[in-house]
């Protein structure tokens, strides 16, 4: 056989691990947003424009930051078992008897086993990390980024921060096994119609979702059951049956205890 018609025998090529890269340039830009706030700069390099806008060129630190969050989400969220997500205000602008009410719920649900999930902040989100911290079980937040970063609350055993609000949404969807929503701002509605939209569509199985405040939520549902439903025929009668609207602990917890399913 001719010499040149055999190949040349080369090193096998070594692909670099991924995870590794990943956390290098998270690391990377979490120094340079506390840089930035050293100087006391609000835009971060790299980081101020938002995702939306197209950019000139494709952006690869953009692309290998966002696969970091999914990876960083997901291996915490894959640590615990049975998972309750609440939603709600970060704000301290409602009646104390959410507050409360999401301190007692997180508790109880906590004694049952559950890991109590939230985004980490103030507001609800404080009072159910607070209830779960204090019956002894698992406190998770997944904390989002806002230009300069959001206070974590006291009490939380366990914790992510994200860059892109997508990323946590995905991790706070896929997370749980209850979606438990108090009266909030854009967030919580934002939040609330998206995993409606995915039980509704079956990207997600149909687990419980509490609406817990009937006066705060009676005038949603009062839109989607006479806009949505009777006058434009946008959604079935059966999807209003997709969430329980309660003012009740009680009530919350019965509910809870009969619909939750395990995957």
């Amino acid at each position: 056989m001719d010499e040149h018609l055999v190949p040349e025998q080369t090193e096998p090529s070594v692909v670099p691990p991924v995870l590794p890269l990943l956390e290098e340039h998270h690391e990377v830009m979490g120094q340079k947003l506390a840089q930035a706030i050293q100087t006391g700069k609000r835009e971060v390099p790299e980081v101020h424009q938002p995702l939306v806008c197209k950019p000139a060129q494709l952006e690869s630190w953009r692309v290998f930051k966002i696969m970091a969050e999914f990876v960083s989400g997901f291996e915490l969220i894959g640590k615990y078992g049975l998972a309750a997500s609440f939603f709600g205000t970060a704000r301290q602008t409602f009646e104390p008897v959410f507050y409360e009410a999401a301190t007692e719920l997180a508790g109880r649900l906590a004694k049952a086993g559950y890991a109590v999930i939230t985004g980490g902040s103030a507001g609800i989100m404080e009072a159910a990390n607070k209830g779960a911290h204090q019956a002894g079980g698992a406190s998770v937040g997944l904390n989002i980024n806002l230009g300069i970063k959001q206070g974590l609350n006291q009490y939380l055993t366990d914790t992510v921060s994200f860059d892109h609000f997508f990323v946590r949404k995905v991790m706070l969807a896929y997370s749980s096994d209850v979606y438990i929503f108090f009266p909030g701002g854009y967030g919580t509605l934002d939040e609330f119609t998206e995993i409606i939209t995915l039980v509704q569509t079956k990207k997600i199985r149909p687990i419980p979702i509490v609406l817990f405040g009937v006066e705060y939520w009676q005038p949603l549902i009062e839109f989607f059951k006479t806009k949505l439903l009777a006058e434009h025929g946008a959604i079935d009668a059966s999807d209003l049956d997709l969430y329980f609207l309660t003012d009740s602990v009680d009530d919350a917890m019965a509910y809870i205890q009969k619909n939750v399913t395990s995957c």
